[in-house]
């Protein structure tokens, strides 16, 4: 279990073993992460488009990253906190409940991505008493050449968290590999079902599962910690799947997950009618419930 007292996963197995620095590592993956936009494989849709000159593909997401949001924040898990969180614009999956909307969807929203700059802001916010660095969405992966310039700019002391949806594929992995110490993947739905109808997302569930198991592996390096997102009338279907398979297929040390209670019908949900009301209380301690009795350490 992490301790709440100090930072989490501060060591990088993957890279340790090299002896070589994250910054270093990250630099040096930097021009395949760029010539992989020619023909973008990065995600699970594998739609093959030229994103070098200008938006294209189904995240719509060019060569440049932008972000909407970039700040120290508090209402994460507790052992990460305070982090210094920054969002990436723009997202691969179209998620009608978003709770942060358009910004997400929409790779133009919000600033250039500067990443010397939002190192240097990220360096003067730890020095300052953030505990670990997080980077978010939208989606960072698909945005891999800046993430991994941001990445070789922030402090190798710093603890990187990658909070993902875990669509990635294989050729992502090789490039991300080693570099967060800790992995936060959003487990969101329990089948292919509802991850279709609700986020527009193809076999959902082989993807999710294959990430999730290689997250946790030395090769990935650093800790993993799954978020799942408690949603109304999605127990049964989405919640209780989940909760069943990390205890099922995740070795003893790893079954560690964040159920977030903070659903609201936020931004498209309403197109659902079991999504338009909020969350009851009765349904997130039903879920807090099946994890305790599944034997995975619920993470506050």
């Amino acid at each position: 279990m992490t301790s709440l007292t100090a930072p989490v996963a501060a060591t990088h197995p993957a890279i340790g073993a090299r002896g070589r620095p994250r910054s270093e590592v990250a630099r040096d993956r930097l021009p395949s992460a760029r010539e992989a936009l020619a023909a973008c494989q990065l995600c699970s849709h594998r739609c093959g488009t030229d994103r070098r000159s200008g938006p294209a593909g189904l995240c719509h997401a060019g060569p440049e990253a932008r972000f909407f949001s970039a700040q120290t924040e508090v209402a994460d898990e507790l052992e990460l906190l305070p982090t210094f969180a920054v969002a990436l614009s723009g997202c691969n999956f179209r998620c009608d409940f978003c709770i942060t909307g358009e910004s997400s969807w929409n790779p133009r929203a919000g600033l250039a991505l500067d990443t010397r700059t939002m190192a240097a802001q990220a360096a003067k916010a730890l020095e300052r008493g953030a505990r670990t660095v997080m980077i978010l969405g939208g989606e960072p992966t698909i945005h891999l050449p800046a993430l991994l310039e941001l990445i070789a700019h922030l402090p190798n002391h710093a603890t990187l968290v990658l909070k993902t949806n875990a669509a990635l594929t294989a050729e992502a992995r090789e490039l991300l590999a080693g570099l967060p110490d800790v992995w936060l993947p959003d487990f969101k739905f329990g089948n292919d079902a509802c991850a279709r109808r609700l986020a527009g997302v193809p076999e959902y569930m082989d993807t999710l599962t294959s990430n999730i198991q290689w997250m946790g592996t030395p090769t990935a390096g650093g800790s993993l910690l799954v978020r799942h997102l408690v949603m109304p009338s999605h127990l049964e279907c989405c919640t209780a799947p989940v909760i069943r398979w990390l205890a099922t297929h995740l070795p003893t040390g790893q079954r560690r997950i964040s159920l977030r209670q903070g659903y609201w019908p936020a931004w498209q949900a309403r197109r659902h009618p079991e999504l338009s009301r909020h969350l009851l209380a009765a349904e997130f301690e039903q879920a807090v419930g099946w994890a305790h009795e599944s034997g995975l350490e619920v993470v506050p």
